[in-house]
């Protein structure tokens, strides 16, 4: 069954819960708007969490004949593929004095609001760069499900707009080329999807051009557009040691290396199309909260999800690689 975010804190009866769910909607727009096939029921004893589908390789075409001559056959291909759910989040400690001296900034709430928006920020980067072949602990991301298919351009290196005479330069090239990107994909993506340094210069390239929009998500905020198409910045990744921009910038590995470039990936969100996996339930995300009344001096809480990716047909997504924006 088909469930968004804000259909799955509807069922909740806790309200904690539901103001959990509101902030992952509130702080990600790909999560506020992303469908989740909620159709995962763990196996005996919970050891599997495997979800199964067939993904469009090929459409099937139509054409004409003539009389007394028979059509040319042509079958759609699709290729059954499996992802993983996986199970990711975070806890934090909490010494009940420090909680009840406070004072006007709730530490119980500071400490869940970072560990949400660290749980949100790592299903962003595990969506573009996860790997489960190298990290048993990740699902395939973004990266890997487009590397080899039919969109995935990769001769857009040449294009610099890593500084403003460049954009002033080729802002035109910029264009023409996404154009031709999204022309590769089947429909309008619902999503254009980078880092902060190559969506701030999409949208300079966008007023350029008139092709600069801007619309409302569902709490209201202002979301910028390219031609009606939102930009989404997938923000920061932090590993505990590092700060990395959830779509990487990085370089070539010539002999004389290129650096600065970075991918554009767009996606169309639907139960045919990319979206979410989930169990069956209501339980994508979870916040376990202690009672501060009960004993013990220092106390838990947890944030937890629990999910995976789809793309079922492998033309609703594509990436542009090589950018240089820096």
């Amino acid at each position: 069954m088909a469930i968004t975010l804000a259909e799955a804190k509807v069922g909740m009866a806790d309200h904690v819960d539901q103001a959990v769910i509101d902030e992952f909607r509130r702080g990600s727009y790909l999560l506020d708007n992303l469908t989740f096939d909620n159709a995962v029921s763990p196996g005996t004893g919970g050891s599997t969490l495997t979800y199964g589908y067939t993904q469009l390789l090929t459409p099937s075409t139509a054409g004409f004949r003539t009389i007394n001559n028979e059509y040319t056959a042509n079958e759609a291909k699709r290729v059954k593929k499996t992802t993983e759910l996986k199970i990711f989040g975070g806890a934090f400690q909490i010494d009940r004095v420090i909680q009840d001296t406070s004072g006007s900034i709730d530490e119980m709430n500071f400490q869940l609001q970072q560990k949400i928006k660290a749980t949100s920020n790592g299903f962003h980067y595990m969506m573009i760069n996860g790997d489960a072949t190298a990290h048993s602990e990740q699902f395939d991301g973004l990266d890997v499900m487009l590397t080899g298919a039919s969109t995935e351009l990769t001769d857009y290196s040449g294009i610099d707009i890593s500084d403003s005479n460049n954009l002033d330069s080729k802002w035109k090239v910029i264009l023409d080329a996404i154009d031709e990107f999204l022309s590769g994909l089947d429909g309008t993506p619902s999503v254009l999807l980078g880092n902060s340094k190559l969506i701030t210069k999409i949208k300079a390239c966008a007023r350029r051009a008139g092709y600069y929009t801007r619309s409302e998500n569902s709490f209201g905020v202002s979301v910028e557009e390219y031609n009606k198409i939102p930009l989404i910045d997938l923000g920061y990744y932090y590993n505990g040691s590092t700060t990395v921009p959830v779509v990487p910038i990085y370089q070539t590995d010539d002999e004389t290396p290129v650096t600065g470039l970075t991918d554009l990936y767009a996606v169309s969100l639907g139960l045919d199309a990319f979206h979410g996996v989930s169990p069956t339930g209501n339980n994508i995300i979870r916040s376990y909260l202690p009672d501060m009344d009960r004993p013990g001096a220092v106390k838990k809480g947890e944030v937890e999800m629990v999910a995976g990716i789809a793309l079922k047909n492998s033309r609703k997504a594509g990436v542009m690689r090589g950018i240089k924006v820096e």
